[in-house]
């Protein structure tokens, strides 16, 4: 389970199916609040980006692999491993773990790639300097 970034949640009823395993499209969702509370430990604000460089990341392409369910009530890790990093693009490593003890499961593993876009045109855009930096302090 070694990354640059964890983040836990909990599965609730919301995220299940009628037979209480997660629903598999819930895993970006769950992928998707771990980059995000990575950006905010990089000290990088989304609504700040987009108004100070009328920049934002957007989901480009992604590619997930289930190994095992989550259940009701699991506890899950999530990590976030930048893989490659691009003028106007990072590619990301991802796990859901289920939490156990002082071991963890695998449950999904996927590559999600986001490219950093003009708020106004939603052209590929360069990640500003100051962006850029922090990701590869953290990355």
């Amino acid at each position: 389970m070694n990354s640059d970034f964890t983040w836990n949640v909990r599965v609730y009823y919301e995220d299940t199916d009628t037979g209480g395993v997660v629903f598999y499209a819930n895993y970006l969702k769950f992928f998707e609040r771990a980059r995000t509370e990575w950006l905010r430990a990089a000290g990088i604000n989304q609504g700040l980006l987009s108004e100070k460089h009328h920049t934002m990341f957007v989901v480009k392409s992604t590619a997930v692999d289930y190994h095992a369910p989550a259940k009701l009530d699991d506890e899950l890790k999530l990590t976030v491993v930048v893989e490659r990093l691009g003028r106007a693009s990072v590619q990301f490593v991802q796990e859901a773990w289920r939490v156990d003890g002082t071991q963890g499961h695998l449950l999904t593993s996927g590559r999600i790639r986001v490219g950093c876009v003009d708020t106004r045109t939603f052209r590929p855009s360069p990640i500003p300097d100051e962006v850029l930096a922090r990701i590869k302090k953290t990355g």
